[in-house]
C-alpha cells in the first residue's frame, strides 16, 4: 500500500509572517476574505492583527466571530451562510483549532453543498471539490489545525464531538506568525503544547506511522521537551522568547507528521471529556497521554525507547525495553505535572463511563492506536482520571 503525504501548498513561519498573506489573496485574483475568529480574539485585538494588515492592503473582508471553543454544528451552518450573505471568495480563518476547524467546515461545505447536513461529513467524507481557497493563521502553539486534514466538530445535541477527515479540507496557506501566540497566557501555553505532544508521541505510536512522519513527530518531541517548560515560564512573566518562538514550530512539525497518519486512543478520551465536560482539549490530551502510553506500551517495540532518547532522558541504550518504556511514560507524566497539568476532571462520574467508552470507541481516531482496546479497559482509562 503506498504512503501518502499530504502538506500545505504554502507555508510561512516567524515574525512577520502575517504580512504575507495580501500578496496571496492578490496573485489569486481573489477580492474579498470572510475573516473567521472568535469573540475573544477579537476582544482582545488580536485578530485586528491581520485585519489591519488585509485594510492597508486594501483588501475587503468580513467578520465572522461566532465560534465556540469547542465549534458546533450551528457555527458551521453560520458560517456557511456569513460566507454566502458577505460575497467573500476566501477565507481568512484566526485562532486556535476551533476558528480553523470551524472555517474548515464552512470552507468544505460551500464547495460541497451536498454535505449541507455537517453530520455527513464525520470520518472520511467523500468530497468531491477543495474547500474553499483557505489561509490560516494560529493563535495558539498547540493544534497544528492549519497543517492538517482533520477537524472536530461538536454535536450538543448528542454530546459528542466528531473526527473529520477531508484531504479537500486542509487550508492552502499557513501562516506560522510567533506574533499571533504572544498573547497565551501560561495555562493556554502549557495545555497547547501538551496538545503538539501528543500528536507527536500518538502519530509515532500508531499504527499507520512511517519514515517521513517519523522524522517530524521525533523533531516535535524533542523540541516540545526542550522548550514547552522556558515557553510556560515565559507566559507567565509576560515575556515572550525563544521558548515560545520554537513551540510554534514544534506545533506545526508534529502537524505535518499525524495529519498523515493519525492518532490515538488519548485523542478518542479526550474528545469525549471536551464534549460532556467542556474538558479544555490540550487539559484532557495532556492528561490522557502517559496513561495512554503505558497501557499501549506492549504494543510499541522500540518506539517508546525512541520517545524517551527525543525527550532527553538520559541512559537509554542502556536500558531494558521495559526501562525504556517506563521511562518514556515517565518523562511525559513529569513535564505536564512540571507545566501545571491537571490529573483529575473533577466532573467525570461513574455512571457516564459506559457511554463515554463506547463514545472514545466509536471515534475517528480509535482504530490508529497501536493496541486494539476493549470497552472494559477503555472505562479503566477512564477511571484514572476520576476524583
Amino acid at each position: 500500500m503506498a504512503n501518502r503525504i499530504v502538506l500545505n501548498t504554502i507555508s510561512y513561519h516567524g515574525k512577520g509572517a502575517i504580512e504575507e498573506i495580501p500578496g496571496e489573496i492578490s496573485r489569486r485574483s481573489l477580492k474579498k476574505a470572510l475573516v473567521c475568529s472568535d469573540p475573544d480574539l477579537v476582544k482582545f485585538h488580536v485578530t485586528k492583527k491581520v485585519t489591519d494588515v488585509l485594510d492597508a492592503a486594501g483588501i475587503p473582508w468580513e467578520l465572522y466571530s461566532e465560534i465556540k471553543p469547542n465549534p458546533t454544528i450551528r457555527n458551521v451552518q453560520d458560517g456557511v451562510e456569513a460566507f454566502k450573505a458577505s460575497g467573500a471568495d476566501c477565507i481568512v480563518a484566526i485562532g486556535g483549532g476551533s476558528s480553523m476547524d470551524a472555517a474548515k467546515g464552512i470552507g468544505v461545505i460551500v464547495e460541497n453543498p451536498e454535505f449541507a447536513d455537517v453530520r455527513s461529513l464525520e470520518g472520511v467524507a467523500d468530497t468531491k471539490s477543495h474547500a474553499v481557497f483557505t489561509i490560516a493563521v494560529p493563535t495558539t502553539a498547540g493544534t497544528a489545525a492549519e497543517v492538517t486534514i482533520n477537524y472536530v466538530i461538536t454535536d450538543p445535541e448528542r454530546r459528542r464531538k466528531f473526527v473529520c477527515v477531508d484531504t479537500n479540507d486542509i487550508p492552502e496557506v499557513a501562516v506560522v506568525d510567533p506574533d499571533m501566540m504572544a498573547s497565551m497566557p501560561a495555562g493556554l501555553t502549557a495545555s497547547t503544547g501538551m496538545d503538539a505532544l501528543t500528536h507527536a508521541i500518538e502519530g509515532y505510536t500508531t499504527k499507520a506511522a512511517w519514515e517521513i512522519p517519523d522524522m517530524f513527530h521525533l523533531e516535535a518531541i524533542r523540541l516540545i521537551s526542550e522548550n514547552l517548560r522556558e515557553a510556560v515560564r515565559e507566559a507567565k512573566a509576560g515575556e515572550y522568547g525563544e521558548g515560545r518562538e520554537a513551540m510554534a514550530l514544534a506545533q506545526y512539525i508534529a502537524g505535518m507528521g499525524f495529519s498523515n497518519v493519525g492518532l490515538g486512543i488519548a485523542h478518542s478520551i479526550a474528545h469525549t471529556l471536551g464534549a460532556n465536560y467542556d474538558t479544555p482539549h490540550g487539559v484532557a490530551c495532556a492528561m490522557m497521554l502517559p496513561l495512554v502510553m503505558e497501557y499501549n506500551a506492549p504494543c510499541t517495540g522500540e518506539r517508546l525507547r525512541a520517545v524517551a532518547k527525543a525527550m532527553g532522558v538520559e541512559g537509554t541504550d542502556g536500558m531494558d525495553i521495559e526501562e525504556a518504556r517506563r521511562a518514556a511514560c515517565e518523562a511525559v507524566a513529569k513535564l505536564g505535572e512540571d507545566v501545571g497539568i491537571p490529573k483529575v476532571v473533577d466532573a467525570l462520574k461513574e455512571e457516564d463511563l459506559s457511554r463515554l467508552a463506547d463514545d472514545a470507541l466509536a471515534d475517528a481516531c480509535c482504530p490508529g492506536n497501536p493496541r486494539d482496546a476493549t470497552k472494559s479497559e477503555v472505562i479503566e482509562l477512564y477511571r484514572k482520571i476520576m476524583k
